[in-house]
């Protein structure tokens, strides 16, 4: 069984495939989390448009909050996928689902692992991406990318560690970060360690 095959198959696995309709009534939001299919799989991330309210700037999924007419997190997620970034949901195979992640500014982020041709022609739309992303899924196994910063959390005012990830030009923050660790945990076997990341000041 080729690498690839055998990230697809644990992930299948591991993850749940739910497909349940959105509920109650906070803030929610469903991003694709899409793996090409080929050998090296790479994932799909993009630039958020500098002009954005929320995470101006910032390298994320393609998603976006619930809207009234979705019926759940896939629906919302591949939705969105197509209009960020002109991925076809009819070109998307799902694998399952990761824990819902929770973000600073009170979303609930669902996130929904998916294969993609390596093939597909993906297009991103500058009113919501400045640019297309597709680092290998690999180089999110190495402990060095990995640092740290503790943040206060809004209501209780613990500090908590956030983690992220440091690519050649970018780096990787958030629930996006948090969704990379544990896919590449599961996937990949990584075995990493928030605990163990190097605290950044930047």
């Amino acid at each position: 069984m080729s690498t690839s095959a055998q990230l697809f198959e644990r992930l299948r696995q591991a993850l749940p495939m739910l497909r349940a309709p959105w509920a109650g009534s906070g803030r929610q939001a469903g991003v694709l989390v899409a793996l090409t299919d080929e050998e090296n799989p790479r994932v799909l991330l993009g630039r958020r448009a500098l002009h954005l309210p929320l995470h101006p700037g910032e390298i994320a999924f393609p998603g976006g909050k619930r809207e009234v007419h979705d019926a759940g997190p896939w629906d919302t997620a591949l939705c969105e996928a197509f209009e960020e970034v002109a991925c076809p949901p009819e070109a998307v195979c799902p694998l399952g689902e990761l824990p819902p992640l929770l973000t600073r500014s009170g979303y609930t982020i669902h996130p929904c692992v998916a294969i993609i041709p390596a093939s597909l022609t993906l297009r991103a739309d500058p009113g919501e991406v400045a640019e297309l992303i597709l680092p290998r899924l690999d180089c999110f196994t190495n402990p060095a990318g990995w640092h740290v910063r503790y943040m206060n959390e809004p209501t209780s005012g613990q500090a908590l560690p956030v983690p992220h990830f440091r690519l050649p030009h970018d780096t990787v923050w958030g629930t996006s970060a948090r969704a990379l660790l544990l896919l590449v945990n599961l996937g990949l076997q990584a075995e990493l360690d928030v605990s163990t990341f190097k605290e950044s000041m930047e």
